[in-house]
């Protein structure tokens, strides 16, 4: 903490995992609140860092399109992936590229960082340019039905501002891309 910011103006009272998988753990917390009245919070915690990958090539990025299962609905995004513990976010996006569109980048350089959620997450993401790319065979997760679009850099801008691609990260990626090429 910077000495110009101010303490944490919560109490944490109890604290109860309720729930677990593989990805996130739940818990709900009894807290005093900044207002001195009790209260509860409830924290998602996210088990991998998320990256992502902005795939660039003479003037066209690559977007991948898949049914998102909590939105009900098929998301266009960059090639996105967990990075578990242990693992650098770099080399899991260098497998998340591989696995998701089949390439593999000659050049990587790290565009950003940020919180994804903050208000009930801790989930925390890292998002990468892949440059010098060279095609290959993909290989999705059991999970994945991808399909993989190349599109001008500029109207995947364009699909992240006007809300043809809804994915945090992947707007991030695009907005970072085209402010650092200014």
């Amino acid at each position: 903490m910077r000495r110009d910011e101010p303490a944490n103006p919560w109490r944490t009272v109890a604290s109860e995992r309720v729930y677990e998988n593989s990805w996130i753990s739940v818990r709900e917390d009894s807290v005093t609140r900044p207002d001195g009245e009790p209260g509860i919070y409830g924290v998602v915690h996210y088990k991998n860092v998320a990256v992502g990958i902005l795939p660039v090539e003479d003037g066209h990025t690559f977007l991948v399109g898949q049914y998102r299962y909590p939105l009900e609905q098929y998301s266009w995004e960059i090639p996105e992936g967990g990075c578990p513990e242990g693992e650098e976010p770099l080399q899991a996006a260098k497998r998340e590229l591989k696995e998701e569109t089949g390439f593999e980048a000659e050049n990587w350089r790290m565009l950003g960082h940020a919180h994804l959620s903050n208000s009930v997450a801790d989930e925390y993401a890292v998002w990468f340019l892949a440059t010098g790319l060279t095609p290959g065979e993909k290989r999705p997760e059991g999970g994945e039905v991808l399909e993989v679009r190349r599109v001008p850099l500029g109207e995947a801008l364009e699909m992240a501002m006007d809300g043809r691609i809804t994915d945090v990260l992947s707007q991030v990626a695009l907005m970072s891309h085209a402010l650092q090429r200014r």
